[in-house]
């Protein structure tokens, strides 16, 4: 599965404010990266997904200082998923946030790699998720029943338990 996770889901885009203005709503940012930029655009996401890591290093202090800025103008939920996995924590957390008309930055104790496919499985249709693509930019992916499905089948072939993970997904 490793090479179609790498597959971006959308357009590669380095231009911010071009982004944003293709984005709809929600808007999700996955990674500290991805946040820094949404937020030096002046805008708040409403949901932010964040560990503190980029490529696995930590931030520097510009992204760093960035997220806490955001950290001021959002809920905060701090939630454990260690790495190359989800855990039920970090999908009940993102359903919710996604739901609540608040904004919500996920602070991440662990890494938040994966969550863009259960982020594009719960957010609404016509909803961006936002996501880096290492050395090359931004990937835009918009929700769609396309989007959705292709989602939910990569998540059903992981290991664990695919099964809950989707029915969290679904509310239940």
């Amino acid at each position: 599965m490793r090479a179609e996770l790498g597959e971006p889901m959308g357009p590669i885009c380095t231009d911010t404010e071009r982004l944003l203005a293709d984005a709809g709503e929600p808007l999700v940012a996955v990674g500290d990266v991805v946040t820094y930029h949404v937020e030096r655009a002046g805008v708040v996401p409403d949901v932010a997904v964040v560990d503190g890591l980029t490529e696995r290093d930590a931030v520097d202090d510009e992204v760093a200082s960035s997220v806490a800025r955001l950290g001021e103008r959002a809920r905060e939920v701090r939630v454990e998923n260690p790495a190359a996995t989800l855990s039920r924590e970090l999908v009940e957390a993102l359903r919710e946030a996604v739901a609540d008309p608040e904004p919500t930055v996920l602070v991440v104790d662990g890494e938040e790699d994966l969550v863009t496919l259960p982020a594009v499985v719960a957010a609404p249709l016509g909803a961006s998720v936002v996501y880096g693509q290492p050395g090359e930019g931004m990937v835009h992916a918009t929700v769609t029943e396309e989007s959705k499905r292709e989602m939910r089948d990569l998540l059903a072939r992981m290991d664990g338990d695919p099964e809950t993970l989707l029915t969290v997904l679904d509310g239940a």
